[in-house]
């Protein structure tokens, strides 16, 4: 009787091992592999249960909270902090989940400036408006390079001459540059549009040579 108890218990065992889905099975081995601090094991594992269904949101979340927290990587625990909220949009764990995300694209952009001080929505501003003016930039000295050098060399003014584009008018105001000013958003503050940048440059030729030269504490003309 006891050898047919043994041999059942066995069997059930056997059986409930075979029943247990391979995504329920990989997700368990990943949660020990990452109490075990052996984090990039448990991401592997987690990824491979990964079915695409509801059950993976959880899975999801998981592997968010690895990157976000042990691994360091705000980018793909973004990913998986949307995937999550893609399967459980109205979760008990949703609102917990929105804030993570505001932080950790926060987090992205404070990289990507280097400077942690500066609200999200002037990164993202000044993000923008970097872009807009490398390009603004590019496009200037493609044309620079293509002209003669002896049309550049005309084109400078004679030491102790006045620029034609730099003469003075009583209308000219004076702006001391503000940490996180570049020159497009100086002209939007002067003329409520950036377009208007480049005439800032070339009325501070002898402080500015390139946009780039820029810097706090600066006192610019304003035509």
């Amino acid at each position: 009787m006891a050898l047919l108890l043994m041999c059942s218990l066995g069997m059930l065992a056997s059986c409930n091992r075979m029943i247990t889905p391979r995504e329920t099975q990989l997700s368990k081995e990943a949660d020990a592999k990452a109490a075990e601090a052996s984090y990039a094991e448990a991401i592997n594992l987690y990824e491979a249960a990964l079915d695409g269904s509801a059950r993976s949101a959880d899975v999801h979340y998981k592997l968010a909270l690895i990157y976000d927290d042990k691994m360091n990587d705000p980018l793909n625990a973004l990913h998986h902090f949307k995937r999550f909220l893609t399967l459980e949009p109205t979760g008990k764990r949703a609102e917990e989940v929105k804030g993570f995300m505001k932080r950790d694209e926060l987090t992205l952009l404070t990289n990507l400036t280097g400077d942690s001080m500066v609200p999200r929505s002037e990164l993202v501003r000044l993000n923008n408006e970097n872009l807009n003016l490398r390009q603004q930039i590019g496009e200037r000295w493609a044309e620079q390079k293509a002209a003669s050098g002896a049309g550049k060399a005309a084109a400078r003014p004679a030491k102790g001459q006045p620029n034609e584009k730099v003469k003075r008018s009583g209308k000219e105001r004076s702006y001391t540059v503000q940490r996180g000013d570049t020159l497009a958003s100086i002209s939007r503050k002067f003329y409520k549009s950036s377009a208007r940048w480049q005439r800032i440059l070339d009325a501070n030729a002898d402080l500015l040579s390139k946009p780039a030269d820029l810097k706090p504490g600066q006192t610019l003309v304003i035509p």
